[in-house]
């Protein structure tokens, strides 16, 4: 499914970089944006974002005794709502430390001191051991790694026998009539708001071109299942704007 797995060159956005260039490019994004990062999320999905996440946490039913590594959640949203729905046990996973460390002030903050670690690793190479986790989750995330199908391999290879895979991406529109003002949106107003909010407009026209270059529902879901994982299927939010993919290790 990923044609460019054995090529020298990969995409950023609508750029080609080197596969060895994207990485930091995309740490670069990060380390811009972490500062306003949720802010910008409220901002670009008009507080959308929070029913969206509400979905994963629904589906996922966090129980007493169940761990969770969430990648690419450095800021801690998924890992606060994991906790406060009942999860026993929560460590956030992210290349950004950045963004762990506005994660880490919004723990203190909010005084989430116990069943919640921090870990700075790259989707491609969790620093974890084989089958530890009874959940993996990943929202806005997977779009960003250099090798999507290695970040799949790991997340089974960090599952429990019985352990649930679910991603929360942004994904193709399946509606005519949004996808047209979401592109006039996406393209038109998202930068805009970078450049006010962040400072940063280039790092969100960035974050647009990415959905864009990201596999529709189906190619995705046929990559979740090439990588070992079970019972694969996923859900459209907002016509397609976002989708929920969920999976089981067998």
């Amino acid at each position: 499914m990923n044609t460019e797995k054995n090529s020298e060159t990969t995409h950023f956005g609508y750029t080609s970089v080197g596969v060895d260039e994207k990485a930091g490019l995309v740490k670069g994004v990060f380390d811009s944006v972490a500062p306003r990062y949720d802010l910008m999320n409220d901002l670009m999905s008009i507080g959308v974002h929070r029913l969206w996440k509400r979905a994963l946490i629904d589906a996922l039913n966090p129980q007493p005794h169940m761990a969770l590594l969430d990648v690419g959640g450095g800021t801690g949203d998924i890992a606060f709502r994991f906790l406060k729905r009942g999860g026993s046990e929560v460590t956030v996973c992210d290349i950004n430390d950045e963004m762990l460390d506005v994660g880490r002030d919004r723990a203190v903050d909010r005084g989430v001191l116990e069943g919640i670690s921090w870990i700075n690793g790259d989707a491609e190479n969790l620093p974890v051991p084989d089958a530890s986790f009874d959940a993996f989750t990943i929202a806005f995330c997977i779009r960003n790694v250099t090798h999507i199908e290695r970040a799949l391999s790991e997340a089974r290879r960090v599952l429990k026998p019985g352990g649930r895979f679910l991603c929360l991406e942004f994904s193709h529109v399946v509606l005519p009539v949004v996808e047209r003002l979401y592109n006039a949106y996406s393209f038109g107003v998202l930068p805009r708001l970078g450049q006010l909010v962040a400072g940063d407009a280039e790092s969100y026209r960035y974050l647009a071109e990415s959905i864009r270059r990201f596999p529709d529902q189906q190619t995705f879901a046929d990559m979740i299942t090439e990588a070992g994982l079970e019972q694969v299927g996923y859900r459209n939010l907002s016509g397609g704007i976002a989708a929920l993919h969920t999976a089981w290790r067998i």
